[in-house]
């Protein structure tokens, strides 16, 4: 038996091959966090059983096989899954926010809280454990090249990656909700744009150590960028603060709609 849920702008005839939209934006949800977690996985399982016994001279044959092919790979990937996400994102935009219902506002709310944390969750795995062990690495080999096994890992996949999920959730917001929309989110803006300079930070990481020392320390001067980057996701809390107060608004628009 089909329950028609018209009160749902894009809610459509629910039956038992077609689950409600919550469920559907649910198991989307649950899906990009096994996907994330999956990927990361698979590569710290690829650095334990490769990254001594191929990855300490890049001058090897081994190092090429190994390790630049998955940079190749990375590369690729990383291109296809921003190309493909963000112009998706910006080709179904809407394109008529002023009509938009106050039911279908709030699930967007959902929404973007769900692209936010799926954003801070990439975030933690390369900033937190992926940096970490970078840094432990070096401690106790010396750096022939700017693409260790390690760097090849952490700089040029987990930190694009993380990018281009904190730019869908700008994109995502800018496109779909009439609160982004109208004008640029301080706390947004700076919750993607802090981590983002991260990675700006790497460049100038790795030409210091090549040029003026080679061992690590966590709390040299040269570091101090990756801690203010970070410092800027705080502002996921404006994000929610501002999401909020917008969804009290559009809850007391539809309490008092005839």
């Amino acid at each position: 038996m089909a329950i028609n849920t018209h009160d749902h702008p894009v809610a459509t005839v629910a039956t038992a091959h077609q689950p409600p939209w919550y469920l559907r934006d649910v198991y989307t949800y649950l899906g990009a966090f096994g996907v994330l977690t999956t990927i990361y996985m698979g590569l710290r399982v690829y650095q334990g059983a490769f990254a001594v016994t191929t990855g300490l001279d890049s001058t090897l044959p081994e190092y090429e096989t190994y390790w630049m092919r998955l940079f190749y790979l990375e590369l690729a990937a990383i291109t296809a899954t921003m190309a493909g996400i963000w112009g998706y994102l910006w080709t179904t935009r809407d394109r008529n926010l002023d009509t938009l219902e106050p039911k279908e506002e709030i699930r967007r709310y959902f929404t973007l809280t769900m692209w936010i944390s799926v954003y801070t969750f990439a975030v933690y795995w390369a900033g937190s454990y992926f940096a970490e062990q970078d840094n432990s690495w070096h401690q106790v080999v010396l750096r022939d090249t700017p693409f260790t096994a390690n760097h090849i890992v952490e700089f040029y996949f987990n930190f694009p990656l993380y990018i281009i999920l904190g730019g869908s959730a700008w994109l995502y917001a800018r496109t779909r909700l009439p609160l982004y929309a109208r004008e640029i989110s301080l706390p947004l803006t700076l919750a993607v744009f802090g981590p983002f300079m991260i990675f700006v930070s790497v460049g100038f990481n790795e030409w210091g150590h090549t040029f003026w020392f080679r061992e690590e320390f966590f709390a040299a001067p040269i570091h101090w960028g990756f801690v203010v980057g970070v410092w800027f996701a705080l502002g996921v809390g404006g994000i929610l603060l501002q999401q909020v107060a917008r969804i009290t608004e559009l809850l007391d628009r539809i309490e008092d709609a005839p």
